[in-house]
C-alpha cells in the first residue's frame, strides 16, 4: 500500500510529535541515554517555543504513561478553575458565555508543573538537561513554520493597538515571524535561564526539580502571572476584563496522578483520561459498535461512526465534567451499549439525543438546547479550537485563526514516545496559545483559556465552579493488547480527536500489517473525516447538526450514499481531516514502530 512516508521501525527509540523540532530534540535525549519521560519533558519544552500559536508553558496536558514495569498511569495537567471563578461573578459582568480569550478563560496554568512532576518521579535527566534545547531555540532563534506568521498577521490590529506586551515578542520592529528567518523568543529564554540559577543550589536532581514547581506557583513566574490576570484586557466580549487567578490559587494546585478509563475492545484495551477530558467518548464510540462491522471505509462503515459518534458526543454534553457522579460505569455499560445502538438507522439523525445511564435524567445547557432546536443559523464554523471553526477550503486543519468578529482561536500539539525499554508516554499539550492572552511581558508566555469550555449554569457537570477542572477536549491514548501497553497515539483537533483517533485505532486494529508491525503509517494517512452535530466546546459554543466533513479523497460513491442517507456532506480538501502521531511496540519482537501526519506538513516521527 502506497503511503506519503514509510512506517519507521527500529529498535532504540522512536518518538512521534507536531513538529519535527520537537521530535528531534526528543530523540537527542534518548540518544544521550534518557527514557521516553526525559525525552516528553524535552520534547514538550520545544512545542512551546516551535509552536507558541497551537500551545504554551501556562497552558493544560494530559499525560497517558505505562511503564515497563507498571501499570498505565493518567498525570493530569489540566488546572482548575480560580477560587474567584464562580458563574455569580460572570454573570454579574453581563456574560452569558465565559470568552474565548483574555484573563477571565484563564484556569490554573497546569502543564509546566505536570511536566516536572513526570521528570521528577519518572525521569533520569536533570533540568538543565531536558531544557536546553527549548532555551536554544527561544534565544537563539528558529525557522517558524508558515502558520506562526500567518497567525502572528491575523491578530496584528489586536496585538499593535491592545496587546502590545504580546507585540513586542511577535512583532519585533512591526515584522512577523517569517519562514526561513530566524525567529526568537528572548524572554522566555530569560524565564528558563533565571529558573535554573534560581534552582541551582537547591539539592540532588529531584530537589531541584521541587525547587522548580516552587518558583512556578510561588516565586517570580507566580507573580508575574498574577499581576497579568489582573490587567483588564480586551476579551472576545469586547470589553476589557480582569482574570480571577490569585497567589493562593496557584499556590494550592497541584499536578495528579490518576487511574485511566479503560475500556476493553477484540483484544485490545484502550486507555483514556477520565470524563474531566472528553477521553470517554472515544470508549463509548467502541461500546457502541456492533459485533460485525460493514467493510472498512464504505458508506455503512463511515455512517455507523458518524451516527455512533453523535451518541456519545450528546452524553458527553449532558454527562461528561469534573464531578464525583459522572456514571461511567453506566455509559461504558454492555446494557446501555446496547440499547443506544439500537437507536442508529438506516438515516442521518440531526437530533442531540442524550442517554439516560442508569435511569438518570440527562440535562443539557440552556445554550446546548438552543445550539440543537436552531438547526439553522446557530454555526459552529466560527466556533472554537481546530476544524469545527475552519472553511473547508483551508489547507491545513485545525491551525487557528482569526474571524471577522475578532474571535480568536488556538490549537493544540501531540507528541507519543517509546524508548528501548520499553516505557510509553501520549500527551497532548495545548492552552497558553499566543492569540489567547497577552504574552506576560517579565516571562514571554501568555496564560490560558480552558475555562470557556465550562457553562455559566448551575447544576452541570460542566459548570464553572471554583477548584473544578472544565472539561477539556485534550485526549490522548494508550492501547494495550491482551493487557500489554503497545501503542501510544493522540491529535491536535479540539472536538474531533476522539473522531480521528477513533478511525486511525480502528484503521490499525482492521487493517493487515506491513513488515510484520502495525501500519501505523497509513492508518495515518487513510481519508478522514468529523462530525459537528453537538455544541462545540470553544466559544460561542455553535454546531452544526447533521454536518459531516470528509478528504476530497473519500470515494465519490460513499459521498453519494451518505448525502442520500440525509447527511449533510462538506468536501474538504484532500489532506485536511486529522493530524495524528502514533508509536508502537512489540512485545514479543522488542520491534519498535512510528508514524506521523503529513497534512500540514511539519509533524515528524524519528527514532532509529
Amino acid at each position: 500500500m502506497f503511503t506519503t512516508r514509510p512506517t519507521l521501525q527500529g529498535t532504540f527509540g522512536m518518538v512521534s510529535s507536531t513538529h519535527w523540532l520537537a521530535s528531534q530534540s526528543a530523540m537527542a535525549v534518548l540518544e544521550n541515554g534518557g527514557n521516553a519521560y526525559d525525552a516528553a519533558v524535552a520534547g514538550a519544552f520545544v512545542l512551546h517555543v516551535v509552536e507558541p500559536h497551537l500551545n504554551g508553558p501556562a497552558g493544560e496536558v494530559p499525560i497517558l504513561l505505562a511503564p515497563a514495569d507498571g501499570e498505565v498511569r493518567v498525570l493530569c495537567g489540566q488546572g482548575v478553575a480560580p477560587a474567584g471563578a464562580t458563574v455569580a461573578h460572570y454573570r454579574g459582568l453581563g456574560l452569558d458565555l465565559v470568552p474565548g480569550t483574555g484573563p477571565l478563560a484563564a484556569a490554573v496554568p497546569g502543564a509546566f508543573d505536570a511536566w516536572m512532576l513526570l521528570l521528577r518521579d519518572h525521569g533520569t535527566q536533570s533540568l538543565d538537561d531536558v531544557l536546553r534545547y527549548a532555551i536554544g531555540y527561544a534565544e537563539h532563534g528558529h525557522a517558524p513554520v508558515e502558520r506562526v506568521g500567518e497567525t502572528v498577521e491575523t491578530v496584528r490590529e489586536l496585538f499593535e493597538t491592545e496587546w502590545t506586551s504580546s507585540a513586542d515578542v511577535y512583532l519585533p520592529g512591526g515584522k512577523a515571524p517569517r519562514p526561513g528567518e530566524l525567529f526568537a523568543n528572548p524572554a522566555l529564554a530569560a524565564t528558563w535561564k533565571r529558573l535554573l540559577a534560581e534552582t541551582a543550589g537547591a539539592g540532588d536532581r529531584e530537589a531541584r526539580i521541587e525547587a522548580a514547581r516552587q518558583v512556578w506557583r510561588g516565586g517570580f513566574i507566580a507573580d508575574a502571572l498574577v499581576r497579568q490576570a489582573g490587567r483588564p484586557t480586551r476579551d472576545t466580549s469586547g470589553e476589557r476584563h480582569a482574570g480571577t487567578l490569585t497567589a493562593a490559587d496557584l499556590a494550592a494546585w497541584s499536578a495528579t496522578y490518576e487511574t485511566p478509563t479503560a475500556y476493553d475492545w477484540n483484544g485490545w484495551t484502550v486507555c483514556k483520561p477520565g470524563p474531566w477530558s472528553q477521553g470517554p467518548v472515544l470508549l463509548q464510540q467502541l461500546a457502541l459498535l456492533p459485533p460485525e462491522l460493514p467493510p472498512y471505509g464504505s458508506a455503512d462503515y463511515v455512517h455507523l461512526l458518524v451516527e455512533n459518534c453523535k451518541l456519545a458526543m450528546a452524553d458527553r454534553e449532558a454527562w461528561y465534567g469534573d464531578a464525583a457522579d459522572v456514571p461511567l460505569d453506566d455509559l461504558l455499560s454492555d446494557a446501555y451499549s446496547t440499547a443506544r445502538r439500537a437507536l442508529v438507522g438506516e438515516s442521518a439523525e440531526n437530533d442531540l439525543r442524550p442517554g439516560s445511564p442508569g435511569g438518570r435524567t440527562p440535562r443539557l445547557s440552556a445554550h446546548a438546547r438552543v445550539a440543537a432546536a436552531a438547526q439553522e443559523g446557530f454555526d459552529a464554523l466560527g466556533a472554537g479550537e481546530p476544524t469545527v471553526a475552519k472553511s473547508p477550503a483551508s489547507p491545513v486543519p485545525g491551525e487557528p485563526e482569526v474571524l471577522a468578529d475578532g474571535t480568536t482561536r488556538g490549537d493544540t500539539c501531540h507528541l507519543d514516545i517509546v524508548d528501548r525499554w520499553g516505557n510509553l508516554v501520549s500527551a497532548t499539550p495545548s492552552g497558553g496559545w499566543l492569540q489567547s492572552n497577552p504574552v506576560v511581558p517579565e516571562l514571554g508566555f501568555p496564560l490560558g483559556t480552558r475555562l470557556q469550555m465550562t457553562w455559566l449554569e448551575e447544576g452541570l457537570p460542566g459548570s464553572l465552579s471554583p477548584g473544578r477542572r472544565p472539561r477539556t477536549t485534550l485526549t490522548p491514548s494508550i492501547a494495550l493488547r491482551d493487557g500489554v501497553p503497545v501503542m501510544a497515539f493522540g491529535t491536535p483537533g479540539g472536538d474531533q480527536q476522539d473522531q480521528w483517533q477513533l478511525h486511525f485505532f480502528l484503521a490499525v486494529a482492521l487493517r493487515a500489517p506491513v513488515r510484520g508491525g502495525p501500519d501505523l503509517q497509513g492508518a495515518i494517512d487513510a481519508p478522514n473525516w468529523h462530525n459537528d452535530s453537538f455544541p462545540g466546546s470553544f466559544y460561542p459554543r455553535g454546531m452544526r447538526p447533521g454536518s459531516v466533513t470528509v478528504e476530497s479523497r473519500t470515494d465519490p460513491a460513499v459521498i453519494a450514499e451518505l448525502r442520500r442517507r440525509g447527511h449533510d456532506v462538506t468536501v474538504g480538501g484532500p489532506w485536511s481531516e486529522g493530524r495524528l502521531c502514533a508509536v508502537a511496540r512489540d512485545p514479543e519482537t522488542g520491534v519498535l514502530s512510528a508514524a506521523a501526519n503529513p497534512r500540514g506538513m511539519q509533524g515528524y516521527a524519528v527514532g532509529r
